[in-house]
């Protein structure tokens, strides 16, 4: 059996009884840093061999474990902090094990971005993991765009030397929304930081980052419109309908496909 277990985000008392158990239980733990993972073990006198499963050797690390695994033997999977797989490795893992039809479960714990929300005091309702953006301007551009119209908090993993950058691409995209930065969550020197992106974040950035920012408001007049209204409205101003349900897409933040369902009528 393989576990994927949860470990803490900061402080190191917040991990489970469930999730020390299947630690000393284990006989092999693969993690993402042996320097990083050695010392939360050895603040629980667990000592295992310890295996490498990061984002450089994760297809390989995930053979290995799906074949210790066939052996009879417990695998345990942890990254340097809170769950595997959400903005860690482990995905490939998953994917690799589903196809072999080995059997992994979950052992839940500390998450950074849940954390966050309820730190940011913004509403929670309903909300949007998005995890790191990409590096690239054109491709960090593309994915904030898919996310403009969402009538829902956002919720980022920014580290602090792309901190000014992500925020300054979020504001360029999203237009001025309320934001909080969340840093060192349950660390000595946790911190919430609320602001506006359009002002950006002033002070020095430490510490890894979750960014909670403001969902899209629905006010506009052009989202309550119905569709077919939205449609007529840029067609009757001169757009052709091409052009029209690329526009309406953009405004509403669906896929084309949706609202040329509704233009073919037209």
């Amino acid at each position: 059996m393989v576990y994927f277990v949860a470990t803490p985000i900061g402080n190191l008392k917040d991990i489970s009884l469930r999730a020390l158990e299947v630690l000393r239980e284990a006989d092999v733990i693969f993690c993402e840093d042996t320097r990083h993972s050695i010392k939360l073990l050895n603040a629980y006198e667990i000592k295992k061999p310890l295996r490498a499963c990061h984002k450089f050797n994760e297809r390989e690390a995930a053979e290995k474990i799906a074949e210790v695994s066939r052996e009879g033997k417990t695998v345990a999977v942890i990254s340097d902090a809170g769950m595997p797989v959400i903005s860690d490795p482990g995905n490939i893992v998953c994917e690799v094990l589903r196809e072999a039809g080995e059997s992994f479960t979950v052992i839940p714990g500390a998450n950074a971005a849940l954390s966050a929300l309820v730190l940011s005091a913004m509403p929670a309702g309903r909300f949007a993991f998005i995890g790191f953006l990409p590096e690239k301007s054109g491709e960090k551009k593309k994915l904030l765009e898919s996310y403009k119209h969402l009538d829902m908090t956002l919720l980022f993993h920014v580290a602090p030397q792309d901190l000014d950058r992500d925020i300054s691409a979020i504001s360029e995209v999203f237009g001025d929304r309320k934001a909080c930065a969340v840093r060192e969550i349950t660390k000595l020197h946790e911190e919430v930081i609320p602001f506006n992106l359009a002002e950006g974040l002033a002070g020095e950035k430490r510490g890894e980052y979750v960014l909670v920012v403001e969902g899209a408001k629905y006010s506009n007049e052009l989202i309550d419109l119905t569709v077919e209204e939205h449609l007529r409205k840029y067609i009757s101003e001169g757009m052709d309908k091409k052009d029209a349900v690329k526009k309406v897409a953009k405004d509403r933040g669906v896929s084309k496909s949706e609202i040329y369902k509704v233009a073919i009528g037209l």
